[in-house]
């Protein structure tokens, strides 16, 4: 809608759309009113964490369909939930939940590090979640090799075992030691893997990098430090270095590898407070950047990484570290930078905190959220406590916060898909049935009530999307009996830039379906001779390609068929690239009548030839002639043939 808005801002934006989609879709927010309870553009996630059986697989040793049936659920909760991705462990403690060539299976599978599920689980839960156009980020740890000290418990073939010299203990636990140059590069090596091998979209480090503080032991690194000191003379600081070169070398070989998959960590909420730097938070907790060698502002600011998540696990007003205080400073660290911010939220904490009993904190988290447009979306720790809904905190925040699904996030900057068009939108007993022909890795489904003219306002947050899919049909099961809609479809790319908008498509509220058909001339409905050429040139154009043809003293038509249903009145609406070198009086033949159209101008839209008496049957519906005196190619593209 255009409600407080001029109507000369909003022809603009149309005609951005026809020209420049993603700068469209960039500025509609603020030609239009948007809704902020319902973002166009909002990652919304879960962790799904393996480590001691957390979340999944909820036990060792069973089976293979029983881990794949529990983890099918977890998908469903996310969709349920309105979330678009998944946050998944596969790396818990130096082993894999795939077949890996460099380290074993994991032991939270089977029980036994080394033994084989039967099964590929990476590959299994990546199609599960793309199956639900659900993003896959596959989460690891880097340094962990044990949550226990003895390296004979460990598998005999694993490398901490082969490599004494890699590991070292502190505090009841076994970690590969992030000064030597070997182990980075066999830890980036390891991960690859992963990357290269699977279709994941997100590699996802957590916040164990040097292990936490533990009182009364210290590091055992000193001789580490002696061999490989970098010209460094201060241990803390090479330290970070260390895991600086970890962060900065992972996030180029990902990129090399796949431009795609985005990089991000998950750190500590706290990188230094401001009594130790003045550029730090107002917060008297722990700090990162001196207790685990994180110098995560560094990270963001230098662009190593794509996004970042900071656990902000503390509740509003707590004096030690303030949940807005944080937000605020995280939202200015990224600010100006690339690297995208979204909240760690700590689920695991509601009703089970003293501090943490009212239902709505978390909901408050994220309406305090909408105060810095910095803050891209919310990773929630973890999935069990997101399916136990305690004093129903998640609930409160779905209904307050998901009531309509959200794109995620755009990354990078490619250029997005060119428009979908819908080729069927028929109403059944089962709902209204779309389908569309396009070129995106996904697409998105809007509906307006009613049949509007189109508006770029529609599109501008999610009150008006149904869903996102990689299928190239979707049926609307809630559209209600009796009403009209318009529906339109938009195409994404792997990372999620958005095309304009196919056409509208007009179901009426009549009790039967409503006939209506769009023929491209790439579909079996077209017919054309050798003479008429094909180009991809214009971007007006109605999918991937268009005809054109030289105008001649003779007809030599270009025809588009279709079966007509029964005898009866159709709207016949056409659709052409514009050019001021295309031809100013086209001719199109339809029901025995010649109608001229300028096609200089007017292009990249349905436009209505006019109402017409078909008869019902097979056939040539719709010709594209070449007979005109007037100079310029004429084209022949689209035609779109409803029942009035």
């Amino acid at each position: 809608m255009t409600t407080g808005r001029g109507v000369l801002a909003v022809l603009a934006l149309l005609l951005t759309y026809l020209l420049n989609p993603a700068q469209a879709a960039a500025t509609a927010s603020a030609a239009c009113a948007t809704d902020p309870a319902t973002p166009k553009r909002q990652l919304r996630a879960m962790w799904v964490a393996s480590v001691a059986n957390i979340d999944w697989p909820s036990a060792t040793g069973l089976g293979a369909a029983a881990q794949q049936a529990e983890f099918r659920s977890w998908l469903d909760l996310a969709v349920q939930k309105r979330m678009n991705a998944v946050v998944v462990q596969i790396r818990p403690t130096a082993d894999a939940f795939w077949p890996s060539p460099h380290e074993p299976w994991s032991q939270w599978l089977t029980g036994t590090q080394g033994g084989n599920p039967g099964y590929d689980p990476l590959a299994f839960m990546v199609a599960e979640a793309h199956a639900r156009n659900l993003e896959f980020h596959a989460w690891f740890n880097p340094y962990r090799i044990a949550n226990h000290d003895d390296p004979n418990r460990l598998n005999s073939t694993h490398p901490a075992r082969r490599n004494p010299g890699w590991r070292f203990a502190y505090g009841g636990k076994l970690y590969y030691n992030p000064g030597i140059p070997a182990v980075r590069s066999f830890i980036q090596d390891a991960m690859m893997d992963a990357v290269t091998r699977y279709d994941i979209d997100g590699v996802h480090l957590d916040d164990y990098f040097y292990p936490y503080p533990v009182s009364g032991q210290a590091i055992p690194d000193a001789a580490t430090f002696a061999q490989y000191p970098g010209g460094f003379t201060d241990v803390n600081d090479w330290r970070r270095n260390n895991v600086n070169l970890l962060i900065q070398e992972l996030g180029r070989r990902i990129h090399a590898a796949k431009a795609h998959v985005k990089f991000g960590v998950s750190p500590f909420g706290i990188w230094r407070n401001q009594s130790a730097d003045p550029l730090g938070s107002a917060t008297s907790g722990l700090q990162s950047y001196d207790a685990i060698y994180a110098d995560t502002r560094r990270w963001v600011k230098q662009g190593w990484i794509d996004y970042i998540t900071p656990q902000l696990y503390w509740h509003i007003g707590y004096t030690v570290a303030d949940y807005k205080v944080l937000t605020a400073w995280w939202a200015d660290v990224v600010k100006g930078t690339r690297v995208q911010l979204y909240v760690g939220q700590a689920a695991y904490r509601a009703g089970v905190d003293a501090n943490w009993q009212r239902t709505a904190e978390l909901s408050d988290h994220l309406t305090y959220n909408r105060q810095h447009p910095e803050v891209r979306g919310d990773i929630f720790f973890s999935a069990k406590d997101v399916k136990a809904n305690r004093i129903n905190s998640i609930s409160a925040m779905t209904a307050a916060h998901y009531t309509r699904p959200a794109l995620i996030p755009e990354y990078g900057t490619a250029a997005a898909p060119g428009a979908p068009a819908i080729t069927t939108a028929t109403r059944g007993a089962g709902g209204v049935s779309l389908s569309w022909q396009g070129q995106g890795a996904a697409y998105a489904v809007y509906r307006v009530d009613g049949s509007p003219a189109a508006d770029p306002c529609f599109f501008a947050d999610a009150r008006n999307l149904l869903t996102t899919t990689r299928a190239v049909s979707f049926t609307d099961a809630g559209a209600a009996a009796g009403s009209t809609y318009t529906y339109y479809v938009t195409a994404l790319n792997r990372t999620h830039q958005e095309s304009g908008p196919s056409a509208g498509r007009v179901v009426t509220g009549g009790g039967g379906e409503t006939f209506s058909v769009v023929v491209d001339n790439q579909d079996p409905g077209f017919a054309a001779t050798a003479n008429w050429g094909a180009s991809a040139f214009s971007g007006q154009r109605h999918g991937a390609d268009y005809r054109f043809a030289a105008p001649v003293a003779a007809s030599d038509p270009a025809w588009f068929s279709a079966a007509i249903p029964a005898a009866g009145s159709y709207r016949v609406e056409v659709w052409y690239p514009a050019d001021p070198g295309y031809n100013s009086a086209t001719p199109y033949l339809v029901a025995g009548q010649t109608i001229k159209v300028d096609q200089r101008s007017g292009g990249g839209a349905w436009r209505s030839l006019g109402t017409f008496t078909l008869q019902a049957g097979t056939g040539n519906v719709v010709g594209v002639s070449r007979w005109t005196s007037a100079t310029g190619y004429v084209i022949a593209d689209a035609v779109r043939i409803t029942k009035v």
